[in-house]
């Protein structure tokens, strides 16, 4: 499972530049209104501080194998695919329908950070 984190991460963050330089140069001009593209500009951040966090995950479980790690990389890689996939829809389709999915995704970012804390607590306990 580790190996999955770790090109989740890479695919995460090939995306997220995509998407990115997309929204600097090719929604720019394009009718988008300012509030959207600070929108989109929103979910690419999340997007690639998540794919940082599941690289730092996948290098972690490599060093040593905590269950609550798998947790965390699970937690960031919803959380992005819900928070930064619905506002990328929301922008680019229009998809006002689910709007609802963006805070589920916040709240997955949150179980993956607090999985990351619980991980780090029983690590420090193991040694």
């Amino acid at each position: 499972m580790t190996k999955w984190w770790f090109y989740l991460a890479g695919l995460s963050g090939l995306s997220a530049t995509a998407l990115g330089a997309y929204g600097a140069h090719g929604l720019a001009g394009s009718g988008v209104s300012a509030a959207q593209l600070a929108a989109f500009g929103t979910a690419v951040q999340y997007q690639f501080y998540h794919a940082l966090a599941l690289l730092l995950v996948s290098l972690a479980l490599r060093y040593k194998a905590v269950a609550g790690l798998h947790w965390a990389g699970a937690g960031f890689a919803l959380g992005t695919l819900l928070f930064s996939g619905s506002i990328y829809a929301l922008v680019l389709l229009g998809s006002r329908g689910i709007a609802w999915l963006t805070p589920v995704g916040g709240l997955c970012f949150m179980v993956g950070w607090l999985s990351i804390l619980l991980a780090g607590r029983a690590w420090l306990r193991s040694e």
